[in-house]
């Protein structure tokens, strides 16, 4: 009995990413690439918003802009250019199915607490960040990150999954502006506790949408789903003009589109403009702010991505069932490697460290299982770089259900903890609490990390604590303790 071979194009790239033999299919990849993409796709506007109206110690805003910080296009591009780099070098090198786009919450603390310093240049603060990849890196190479994560317990890795899910569904329901800031409590239901405007309407479209494509196994329903909320955004918007929320930095109506407003752009093309690349300066931090106040900012930044990464990727590997044993993804020192030059990348490309996405399990939860899936949205990020004005035209509203059905996916993991033992239940729930609460993975992983260790100690279990879990416990303490460390050596 003969069989017909495939074609040969297509025979290589599935050897090469192993596509049959995680279950998947090239389709699959590429739908789920995309949707990546489109889940991460606001950084490309929203990295511009977060450095390019700061100024540095000197007065002066990143790439030079004039005085209104208007060099926002430039920042655009670096930002699409080292994500795409990266995300392809993550699914070439290490064949996972995760994306690389500059921090969130990184990239603020580098405009705010580093750029913002007396005397501090931008290109002195990316030169702190270059060093925090290269030092990440070593810790990678050294094998001390790997050792860090494989120390926890399999039901804490658990824990870190489901509280990232908590964490992308918040991010997702705040996003869309189904919860908003309040008045009188943290959050409340959309504006004045009532959901109000017509983007609310879009991201409850999009979420029902997809929701009834997935009950009904719909291939691409993410997909599906975003571009549907997509192009009924564009309607309204042409029908109500409604415009954005934000304008010169300062909310002027809370109805309004959260980011991006959703208009035919009038040109789709625009030739790049890539001029912060290699405008570093190495040492220039350490000179400008001190050596102990540049060693605690390098040391800030290292432990906000070194764990950050751990968890996503750990996340996104029990999603795609691309999990070992012990509960980290087979390639997991590839995958670290990638993401410790990424963090040096994005301070090369002067938009700050660029790390693993969270956001990435939108596409595993449509079906992506192997690199290649990075590879299309890299190549989708590199593409963004000529055509920023139609990757704007896509709002939160319409991106957001896809984060929010996510976090249902991957909280159904949460009953393979054993809830009646506080030994792990405790630091099991403190971990998937804080992540929300403090919009922070690392802070969750951190409190749950030392809760588990300080209820060992107190049950009298010394011995069973490893030398590795010691050590990542002292650095927790002592990443929570860095303002009082900072005020005992003079450091503002």
């Amino acid at each position: 009995m003969s069989t017909s071979a495939p074609p040969a194009a297509a025979s290589g790239i599935d050897r090469f990413f192993k596509i049959s033999e995680r279950g998947s299919t090239v389709s699959r990849e590429v739908r789920g690439g995309f949707v990546t993409f489109f889940t991460m796709a606001y950084i490309i506007a929203l990295n511009p918003l977060i450095l390019g109206f700061v100024k540095d110690g000197t007065g002066q805003f990143l790439g030079g802009g004039p005085g209104d910080g208007s060099n926002l296009s430039v920042i655009a591009a670096c930002t699409a250019l080292v994500a795409g780099v990266m995300s392809i070098a993550m699914g070439m090198f290490a064949n996972f199915p995760m994306s690389i786009a500059a921090g969130l919450g990184l990239n603020a603390f580098v405009a705010y607490g580093v750029a913002a310093l007396p005397d501090m240049t931008w290109q002195a603060a990316m030169g702190l960040v270059v060093w925090e990849g290269i030092l990440i890196l070593l810790l990678v190479v050294s094998g001390f990150r790997v050792a860090a994560f494989r120390a926890l317990p399999q039901q804490m890795k658990t824990a870190i999954s489901v509280g990232i899910g908590m964490f992308i569904a918040f991010i997702g329901v705040f996003d869309s502006g189904f919860s908003r800031a309040g008045s009188g409590t943290p959050v409340q239901l959309g504006v004045d506790g009532r959901l109000q405007g017509w983007p609310i309407v879009v991201f409850i479209f999009g979420f029902l949408l997809l929701v009834a494509l997935s009950v009904r196994k719909v291939t691409g329903a993410m997909l599906i789903a975003i571009v549907s909320a997509t192009v009924l955004a564009i309607i309204i918007e042409a029908v109500a003009n409604i415009g954005p929320r934000t304008v010169g930095g300062k909310e002027t109506n809370p109805r309004t589109w959260s980011l991006n407003v959703p208009t035919v752009p009038d040109t789709v093309v625009q030739t790049p403009d890539f001029s912060l690349v290699g405008h570093v300066d190495m040492f220039g931090g350490f000179a400008k702010a001190g050596v102990i106040a540049a060693v605690l900012i390098i040391f800030s930044l290292v432990l906000a991505d070194f764990f950050d990464t751990m968890g996503t990727m750990t996340a996104i590997g029990a999603k795609a069932d691309l999990l070992d044993k012990d509960g980290i993804p087979a390639d997991s020192q590839k995958i670290l490697v990638v993401d410790s030059v990424a963090a040096a990348a994005g301070g090369l490309g002067g938009v700050s460290s660029n790390t693993a996405y969270i956001e990435s399990a939108a596409g595993v939860g449509d079906g992506a299982r192997t690199g290649l899936a990075s590879v299309v949205t890299g190549v989708l990020f590199l593409l963004a770089t000529f055509a920023a004005p139609l990757v704007e035209v896509i709002p939160h509203e319409a991106a957001a259900p896809a984060l929010v059905f996510v976090g249902f996916l991957m909280m159904q993991e949460v009953g393979d903890i054993d809830w009646r033992d506080i030994e792990i239940a405790l630091p099991a729930f403190l971990t998937i609490a804080l992540m929300p609460f403090t919009y922070s993975i690392t802070v969750g992983i951190g409190v749950g990390t030392l809760t588990y260790l300080a209820i060992k100690v107190i049950r009298g279990k010394w011995s069973q604590i490893p030398v590795v879990l010691w050590i990542i416990s002292a650095c927790f303490a002592l990443y929570f303790a860095i303002d009082p460390i900072r005020q005992v050596f003079g450091v503002n």
